[in-house]
C-alpha cells in the first residue's frame, strides 16, 4: 500500500506534462506550467533544509537575563535572531533549476506570464511567442530561481545569486555527461527582473559536436555558488522529447 501512496503522484505528474505537449502553451493551466518549471524531465526543484531554528529559545537582547550565558556563540545567535525575529521552525529553501533553453520551458514561463494577465492583448501574445521561438541552437541555459517558506531567509541566497560573477563560479560549474566529461560554464548572467532568474550559460556544441545527444543518458548541472549554496542536479535525456524533438 506505502508503494501505491509513492507512485500515484508520479503517474499523475506523467499524465500532466503528456497533456500538456498535447495542448498549445496558450491553454496550459497554472498547474500545467507550473509543473513544466518545476517538475519534470527539464525543470527540477532541489530543496534544502536548516534545521537549526526548529529548537525553540526565546529571543531578548544582549546583556538581559535571556542572554546572560557568557558563551559568544550563543550571544552572537541571540543577536541574530533578535535582528529577524525568532523562526522556531525548519528553513527551507527551494532553488528551481530550468534549462531555459528548452522550448517548453519558455512556453511554461510564458503561460504563467499570460495567467498573469487575463486580458492580455495580440501584440503580447506576438511578443510572447517571439521569446518562446528565440534561437538557442549554440547555447545551453539553465535558469536558476528561489523561494522559501521564510523570506527573511531567502535574502542571504538572493544576494549571493546577485553578487556571483564569472570570475567566482567558472572553477566550480560545470555540466557532467554520464560518461563522466564536464563542460565548463562560459558565462553568467546575474537575475534581473525578468523573473527568470540567473543564468548559467554553456556552449551547446563541443570540437564540432553537441556536448549532449539522445546516447548521452544524463547529464548532472553542479554549481558552487558559496559556501552554503551547492546546486546539483541530473537531467534524464531519456526523458526530454517534446513534440518529436530532443529539447535540452
Amino acid at each position: 500500500m506505502k508503494k501505491l501512496f509513492l507512485t500515484v503522484p508520479i503517474l499523475l505528474l506523467l499524465v500532466s506534462i503528456a497533456v500538456s505537449q498535447d495542448k498549445p502553451w496558450k491553454d496550459w493551466t497554472k498547474e500545467q506550467a507550473d509543473k513544466m518549471l518545476n517538475h519534470s524531465a527539464w525543470g527540477q526543484t532541489q530543496t534544502d533544509t536548516d534545521t537549526s531554528e526548529m529548537t525553540y529559545s526565546p529571543t531578548s537582547t544582549p546583556g538581559s537575563s535571556g542572554a546572560a550565558t557568557g558563551r559568544a556563540d550563543r550571544a552572537a545567535v541571540n543577536v541574530n535572531r533578535v535582528g529577524q525575529g525568532a523562526v522556531n521552525q525548519a528553513v527551507t529553501i527551494n532553488y528551481r533549476i530550468r534549462l531555459l533553453s528548452a522550448k517548453p520551458v519558455r512556453e511554461a514561463f510564458m503561460r504563467m506570464v499570460s495567467l498573469a494577465q487575463p486580458n492580455v492583448d495580440q501584440q503580447t501574445l506576438e511578443g510572447l511567442q517571439a521569446f518562446i521561438d528565440r534561437d538557442f541552437s549554440s547555447f545551453i541555459v539553465v535558469a536558476v530561481d528561489l523561494d522559501a517558506n521564510d523570506g527573511r531567509f531567502s535574502a542571504p541566497a538572493q544576494q549571493a545569486f546577485a553578487t556571483a560573477t564569472i570570475g567566482t563560479l567558472k572553477n566550480q560549474t560545470y555540466l557532467e555527461r554520464k560518461d563522466g566529461k564536464r563542460l565548463y560554464l562560459m558565462q553568467y548572467r546575474e537575475p534581473i527582473s525578468d523573473r527568470l532568474g540567473a543564468k548559467f550559460i554553456f556552449p551547446r556544441v563541443v570540437d564540432g559536436q553537441p556536448f549532449v545527444n539522445a546516447e548521452t543518458g544524463t547529464v548532472r548541472f553542479v554549481s558552487e555558488v558559496n559556501n552554503d549554496i551547492k546546486l546539483n542536479v541530473t537531467f534524464k535525456l531519456a526523458d526530454m522529447m517534446y513534440r518529436g524533438q530532443l529539447e535540452y
